[in-house]
């Protein structure tokens, strides 16, 4: 017996519009800056009314795609791949907050994606890499017992080992993953003794990492996460307005 088709669904109208608006944005090759018809322009383009336009101009600038400023013609925003982070953060804290599934699968990637940096960074670090990252840890050092400040500067150290690959994009997704983890992280680093836990860890991987030893620098992220991972599934924090990363 076949499958019945599904039936079409209808598109609201300011989807179709937004879609035209990049069709137009690609096709004329328009870079950060370009400006974009006005409301104006748009509504005699393509036949339709200013609630559409205006909502699909929402949902562009939204999409960090476009700039929109009062009084001014629309432009073609600059691209900044912090800019895409952000406008993921919400939704993907609300996501982790209702999907266990959801966390274990970002906790399975953090764990492959910091592995595999950890050891790149073995490899390539410069004298200047490891001054920055002891600065890093030091900072976190003199802050065990902030919890806030600790937690914030626990994501520095490891988007610091992100960056010595020399890749931005590296650092960017690991300070992105460690803000969304953070959010179930507040109530384990708060915990009597963890932090020294955390510090002695971070050591471990500060040595491979210097003496080139890519193997013992990945076997101690390993350690250091999956250790993490256990506390992230014992902890039944919720985001704390006032302390939250």
């Amino acid at each position: 017996m076949s499958t019945p088709p599904l039936p079409i669904k209808r598109r609201k109208l300011s989807d179709e519009v937004k879609e035209r608006i990049l069709e137009t944005i690609q096709r004329d090759a328009l870079g950060p800056g370009d400006i974009l018809p006005s409301e104006r322009e748009l509504m005699s383009l393509y036949g339709v009314g200013r609630p559409a336009i205006r909502e699909a101009m929402q949902a562009l600038q939204g999409s960090g795609l476009i700039e929109v400023r009062h009084g001014e013609r629309p432009r073609v925003a600059e691209a900044s791949m912090d800019g895409v982070l952000e406008q993921m953060n919400l939704s993907m804290k609300h996501i982790l907050s209702h999907s266990g599934a959801t966390l274990e699968q970002l906790k399975e990637a953090r764990l492959t994606f910091e592995t595999y940096l950890v050891g790149r960074a073995a490899l390539e670090r410069s004298e200047a890499d490891l001054v920055t990252l002891r600065e890093a840890m030091d900072q976190q050092r003199a802050a065990r017992d902030i919890p806030a400040e600790f937690m914030k500067l626990d994501g520095r150290v490891h988007e610091v080992i992100a960056g010595i690959p020399g890749n931005p994009l590296y650092a960017a997704v690991s300070s992105a993953i460690f803000g969304w983890l953070a959010v179930f992280h507040v109530g384990s680093v708060r915990r009597p003794g963890l932090e020294d836990l955390t510090l002695e860890e971070h050591d471990i991987i500060f040595a491979a990492i210097r003496d080139r030893d890519a193997r013992a620098a990945k076997e101690a992220m390993i350690r250091h996460l999956t250790r993490s991972n256990t506390l992230y599934d014992q902890s039944n924090a919720r985001p704390d307005p006032v302390q939250g990363t």
